[in-house]
């Protein structure tokens, strides 16, 4: 079976993993620090906090950004629910902006639109959590336009996209955004295999995650309010929670990280030879022109002409693990129970409906693309 996505694993990562576990401390010591260094270093962020998970970073972005009950947080329904979990977890409202087409991504026009109406009912959102769909950019120029004259904080939820870049810039640069929020899941762009991180070039942002991250608790001497028992001593200033990463994984993420940009060359070979030899079939494919800056966490096809759930078992039956990537969120039986209705946001459910999502990983070999190959032509033909 070749599966839709896959870790890679050499031996110097086991090697890297090993020395922490022989030589260092196993959850906070040297190499979380240094993890977050570099990848303040690869995106040309400030600041970084890293975490467990991508879904604890951005919970903990919601935290920084003061977001609480009676605020509102936008966010594309085409994504993992933690896109909009994020903001239930503080006590917010969701609400979600339909996506473009084409770009799969949270759709600037609707979003227009929508501040405009809601700026006339003075319901405006306190953030906007943008999604970089499969690893494709969103239009951050334009939406941090129409976002900052309104006081609207943007979150970048990058999860798909660490490697990426926007106007020749890395993803997590945050030039049009208070912060970037990274997963390192295993079948992400590298792996700690659970973790994340949030990036950002606003200080006060900073200060907030490492607090929200780390219980609340502070061992900074200009933090503390009163006195100070000693060199032992430190101080909970807020609720926080424990979303460390430990010593462990931030070695595994270091090592990783080192060869992120084969990884990504190495996808974006494979999206090359898919649109190459994908283009005489029924199906309606990415957008080409990104070639070159997505980091191609996902290649989703839309099928257009045959039945999904037969072409999905078929290729299944074949070996190929292809997969489908997202059920909407707000078609969820929770966010049902909400209010949101299916047909809310029509564009982001007939992508869904048609979507297929097929293999593509650093270390899927030609001959196993070619499988994939074989088999689509094979079952839609």
């Amino acid at each position: 079976m070749i599966s839709y996505g896959k870790h890679n694993i050499d031996a110097n990562d086991i090697d890297a993993v090993v020395d922490v576990l022989q030589n260092h401390f196993l959850t906070q010591g040297a190499k979380v620090p240094e993890f977050e260094q570099a990848l303040c270093a690869y995106t040309g962020a400030s600041f970084c906090t890293a975490v467990n998970s991508g879904t604890s970073g951005l919970h903990v972005a919601c935290l920084a950004l003061g977001i609480g009950a009676k605020d509102i947080v936008w966010t594309s329904p085409n994504s993992f629910a933690a896109s909009a979990n994020c903001a239930l977890y503080c006590g917010a409202d969701v609400d979600f902006v339909d996506i473009d087409p084409q770009s799969r991504n949270l759709c600037p026009i609707k979003l227009e639109q929508k501040l405009l109406a809601a700026q006339q009912a003075g319901k405006l959102p306190k953030a906007l959590v943008l999604v970089h769909f499969a690893g494709q950019s969103c239009d951050l120029q334009t939406i941090h336009a129409l976002c900052s004259p309104l006081n609207i904080a943007i979150i970048e939820d990058a999860a798909h996209s660490l490697g990426a870049q926007y106007n020749n810039k890395p993803i997590g640069s945050c030039e049009f955004s208070d912060m970037a929020v990274f997963s390192f899941h295993p079948v992400k762009s590298i792996t700690t295999a659970e973790g994340g991180a949030i990036v950002t070039n606003n200080a006060d942002l900073a200060r907030a995650c490492a607090l929200f991250a780390k219980h609340g608790i502070t061992r900074d001497p200009a933090l503390m309010q009163g006195e100070i028992d000693g060199p032992w001593y430190y101080q909970q200033l807020v609720l926080g929670y424990n979303y460390r990463l430990s010593d462990m994984q931030a070695a595994l993420g270091l090592s990783q990280l080192t060869r992120l940009d084969d990884f990504i060359e190495q996808r974006r070979v494979i999206a090359q030879r898919y649109f190459e030899r994908l283009a005489d079939l029924p199906l309606a494919l990415p957008q080409a022109k990104v070639l070159q800056s997505s980091s191609w966490h996902l290649f989703m096809v839309e099928l257009t002409e045959h039945q999904r759930k037969n072409v999905y078992q078929q290729l299944h039956d074949l070996g190929i693990g292809v997969n489908v990537h997202y059920i909407p969120i707000h078609c969820h039986p929770y966010y049902q129970a909400l209010g949101f209705e299916r047909d809310d946001f029509p564009a982001a459910v007939k992508f869904y409906e048609n979507a297929l999502t097929l293999p593509i990983y650093a270390g899927l070999s030609a001959a196993e693309q070619d499988r994939v190959i074989l088999a689509l032509q094979q079952v839609l033909r």
